[in-house]
């Protein structure tokens, strides 16, 4: 047994204890916060905080942050407390990723600062608010809410003396904008994702400052943030879903990874209340699915056997990932989920509307940005028509539901009602 993995307790036996010094055992190919390559703004190291734990911190205490709270993940301004939110999401989503890191020897705090960062970017009314403006944005640049995380967390945050945004470490900044894997391809053409558009302004932009080296992968910590964020959107949309009655229990068997798991709670509780078995279904897709990542991540770990975390970066493919029947499951509960919920005609009649909000703020603003308050059309006089308009993508972009609903109000006659009962379409009401 690795001394680095062990301690003596009180009556003399050795245990796993995951410390040495306060500080947890790390894999030689996680992420070293005491080898970070810094800050684009030089800063004097805290005493009692690693680079990771402060950028953790920061986030947490960032306004964007704060308004994660008012912005909706699928339903659009709901009656129930129940449904998620950006930021039960984000704290759902910093739960796994913490423990797919530990369990793999990652650096926790940097997978945890990842995970509670990588929704910042987005707009008011979830996704709806998102292509809503991206087709606004259309003739300036486009609006993708990993480039928005980025210039938030870079220049719109305005709390610090000595910089603007949060200036979050390399390595922070590195899985925030390349979790999703990389954003060129070794001959420097963007990858699929980007083929089309190309890779967003932002993200160019800061690069030039402070690569960020597009064309390698991001950490490991980063991959697993990644795995997470999957992870709890199909356990907690299913959950969602279910609770709002857009299906029940019974077509989920639709799904063969699904049918297993119901199987096996129909087994172990008899009889048991529809209630108790969506959250028991919720947690065991979790389970399975975490599990799988740290079996898998294992297995390639060992076949690749980076040295560091740079190998990581180099290697051909993903090091932290979901087995291929994982990735399957993960396909059909996505595909089940769209068809079901996302496009589910309650949910579309309600986002019609969300869009219609966003599409009423920008053309106002866009045509008369002193309509917007003092601090966001400051500076723009004389402004050119790109300037002005990811002046006001940006502010539109930092609103919640509920703000973006009231500043309509105070431009327009009438608003769009966003509330959505779902027992006025026929369908059961969330339990309280």
């Amino acid at each position: 047994m690795s001394r680095r993995n062990a301690a003596v307790g009180l009556d003399g036996d050795v245990r796993h204890t995951g410390e040495r010094r306060g500080e947890r055992w790390r894999a030689p190919y996680a992420t070293d916060p005491a080898e970070t390559r810094g800050r684009l703004i030089p800063e004097a190291v805290s005493p009692t905080r690693s680079d990771f734990q402060r950028d953790r911190d920061r986030i947490i205490h960032s306004t964007a942050f704060r308004r994660l709270k008012h912005k909706t993940q699928v339903f659009v301004h709901h009656e129930s407390d129940h449904y998620r939110t950006r930021l039960t999401h984000s704290l759902e989503v910093s739960q796994i990723a913490r423990a797919l890191a530990r369990a793999l020897g990652l650096d926790e705090d940097l997978a945890e600062a990842l995970a509670l960062s990588h929704d910042l970017g987005h707009t008011p009314f979830g996704h709806t608010g998102e292509d809503a403006l991206d087709a606004c944005m259309s003739e300036h640049g486009g609006f993708d809410h990993n480039a928005q995380a980025l210039r938030i967390v870079t220049r719109l945050e305005r709390r610090y003396a000595g910089f603007d945004g949060l200036n979050l470490a390399w390595e922070t900044l590195e899985g925030l904008v390349k979790h999703n894997g990389p954003l060129l391809t070794g001959e420097g053409a963007p990858t699929p994702r980007y083929a089309k558009r190309g890779i967003p302004g932002a993200i160019l932009e800061y690069d030039a400052l402070h690569p960020l080296q597009l064309a390698c992968f991001a950490g490991p910590e980063a991959q697993a943030a990644a795995l997470a964020d999957d992870i709890a959107y199909d356990s907690h949309d299913l959950d969602d879903g279910l609770r709002a009655g857009l299906f029940d229990l019974a077509d989920l068997r639709e799904v063969a990874f699904l049918t297993g798991l119901l199987d096996e709670i129909d087994a172990l509780y008899p009889g048991l209340e529809d209630s108790r078995k969506i959250h028991e279904l919720a947690r065991r897709v979790i389970t399975r699915f975490v599990e799988d990542v740290i079996a898998e991540s294992t297995r390639r770990i060992d076949r690749v056997a980076p040295a560091d975390v740079s190998a990581v970066r180099r290697a051909e493919a993903p090091v932290i990932a979901f087995s291929p029947a994982i990735v399957a499951a993960d396909a059909a509960i996505k595909t089940f989920l769209y068809a079901r919920m996302y496009r589910h005609p309650g949910v579309m009649a309600v986002r019609a509307k969300a869009n219609t909000i966003v599409f009423d703020l920008f053309s106002v603003f866009i045509a008369n940005p002193s309509a917007m308050p003092p601090e966001w059309h400051a500076g723009l006089e004389g402004a050119g028509a790109d300037r002005i308009a990811r002046r006001v993508a940006d502010y539109i972009a930092g609103m919640t539901d509920t703000y973006a609903v009231l500043a309509h109000r105070g431009l327009y006659p009438t608003t769009p009602d966003l509330h959505w009962n779902p027992g006025s379409l026929g369908l059961p009401l969330a339990e309280p």
